[in-house]
């Protein structure tokens, strides 16, 4: 748990608030290959997302009052498509 906050927040005290932290409604583009099968367009097929732009939709680190710790808790929606991501994935736009 600590470390995800450790990947996203100040690494000085753990803050997941403090640092380049993602924030809901930020500009963000793929960065890294990511192959997604579940895309309208591309349904079924192996679809790269590097280089589309969308928008965070939100930070998953909280569920019902409780820390948690997905694997990719970065989620962004292209149009009517959403994806979740790992932050490293990800550069603002």
């Amino acid at each position: 748990m600590q470390r995800w906050f450790m990947q996203l927040g100040d690494p000085a005290t753990g803050d997941p608030a403090a640092g380049n932290q993602l924030q809901q409604g930020d500009a963000v583009r793929v960065s890294q290959s990511v192959v997604v099968f579940h895309h309208p367009q591309h349904r079924g097929e192996a679809f790269d997302l590097k280089g589309q732009e969308g928008e965070v939709l939100t930070v998953l680190n909280e569920w019902k009052g409780r820390v948690i710790s997905p694997n990719l808790p970065v989620v962004v929606v292209f149009g009517k498509f959403r994806a979740h991501f790992r932050a490293d994935e990800l550069e603002r736009a």
